[in-house]
C-alpha cells in the first residue's frame, strides 16, 4: 500500500508540474522589450519592398494601456486591450507625416487592426493573429 501512495503521488507530483511547464509564455514575455517586424502577411510586395529603409516596431506599455513605435516610417501609438492571449488594438493616435517609399507604413496599420490574439513562440517571437492565422511576427531587439 505504501508503494501505491507513493507512486500515486508521484504521478500526481509530475502530472502538476508538466502542466504548469506547457503553460503558454506569459504575457510579462511582452513587456519591457522593442519587437521588430521580420514577417507580414498579405502583401504581393516582398517584405524588403515594403520596408526599403526601416522595419516596423512595437514596444508594449504595461501601465499606460498603449503600444508605441515605429510602422516604417512614422511613429505611432494605439490603445490595446489584452485579456489572456487575447489582443486587439484600438484606432492609432496622431502619427508624424514623414513621407516614405515603400507603401508599408499603412499595410502594417491595416494588419494591427485584424489581430486578436498573440502567442510569443518557442524560440522568443511575437506572433499576432488573426484568428488561427499568423498576421505578423516580431523579434527582440531590445530590452
Amino acid at each position: 500500500m505504501k508503494k501505491y501512495t507513493i507512486a500515486a503521488f508521484s504521478a500526481l507530483v509530475l502530472l502538476i508540474t508538466s502542466c504548469s511547464a506547457s503553460k503558454d509564455k506569459s504575457t510579462a514575455n511582452i513587456y519591457g522589450t522593442t519587437w521588430e517586424l521580420e514577417y507580414i502577411s498579405g502583401p504581393r510586395i516582398a517584405f524588403e519592398g515594403l520596408y526599403p529603409n526601416k522595419k516596423p516596431q512595437i514596444t508594449f506599455d504595461e501601465k499606460q494601456k498603449n503600444v508605441f513605435g515605429n510602422n516604417g516610417c512614422n511613429g505611432y501609438s494605439a490603445p490595446y486591450t489584452l485579456n489572456g492571449n487575447s489582443l486587439t488594438f484600438g484606432e492609432p493616435g496622431p502619427t508624424t507625416m514623414m513621407f516614405c517609399e515603400g507603401g508599408g507604413e499603412q499595410q502594417f496599420l491595416q494588419q494591427m487592426k485584424k489581430i486578436t490574439s498573440y502567442s510569443v513562440d518557442n524560440d522568443g517571437k511575437l506572433i499576432l493573429n488573426e484568428g488561427d492565422v499568423a498576421m505578423m511576427r516580431f523579434k527582440k531587439v531590445a530590452k
